[in-house]
């Protein structure tokens, strides 16, 4: 299989699986990921639908990003922006109909699933590199600009979402906490120790880079 099929199989993934993950984030009720506290905050203070504010506040980060360093928009990040609302929404709805999460045990154990699939998911479309959601490319960029590495990067975005999405009135949780400080670095590593070799197995990704930079 080519790197561009492989790039475009996981970039769709990536996607779709992000809003399975935040779905199983909100059905844990433990707290769901930073970006998606903000999102609420917005959404518990206009009363507007979850997937309406999530498709406007990336539309407003998009332009930013088409501004500043447009080369972390591609296919992933226009599937990020109209998809993984709506999948959360319609996920969200299937799992109510599914289970219940009525006990703590029930209620970490789809805590976990839904932040490992979130993990999984972010790695395997940023190492895509065919775009990115708006929000990841923000630590993207300050990467890049060498102000903080990726991970550490992540993490302060991270808590800027958590408290202003706090005091508009969302309400974070453990699951909150967890994905803030540790989701960049796992992130980090699944890059590294996963999503690379999947997409270069038995090839030469120095070949690729250097033809990218042409």
């Amino acid at each position: 299989m080519s790197i561009k099929i492989k790039k475009i199989i996981m970039s769709l993934c990536g996607v779709f699986l992000l809003g399975i993950c935040v779905a199983l984030l909100r059905k844990a009720n433990l707290g769901t990921d930073p970006f998606t506290i903000f999102v609420e905050g917005i959404t518990a203070l206009s009363q507007i639908p979850y997937f309406a504010v999530y498709i406007g506040v990336n539309a407003i980060l998009f332009l930013a990003v088409l501004f500043l360093k447009k080369k972390y928009i591609g296919i992933a990040t226009v599937l990020n922006l109209f998809i993984v609302g709506v999948v959360t929404d319609f996920s969200l709805s299937l799992f109510d109909r599914w289970f219940i999460v009525n006990t703590p045990f029930y209620q970490y154990l789809t805590l976990f699933a839904g932040l490992a699939i979130l993990c999984f998911a972010s790695s395997l479309y940023i190492t895509a590199d065919l775009g990115v959601s708006t929000y990841d490319a923000i630590a993207l960029m300050m990467r890049d600009k060498k102000i903080l590495p990726f991970r550490f990067a992540r993490i302060l975005t991270d808590l800027v979402c958590v408290g202003t999405g706090f005091l508009l009135g969302a309400v974070p949780g453990v699951g909150t906490l967890i994905t803030a400080f540790f989701m960049g670095p796992i992130i980090s590593f699944l890059n590294t120790h996963f999503s690379e070799k999947l997409l270069y197995r038995n090839q030469d990704k120095g070949l690729f880079v250097s033809e990218g930079k042409k």
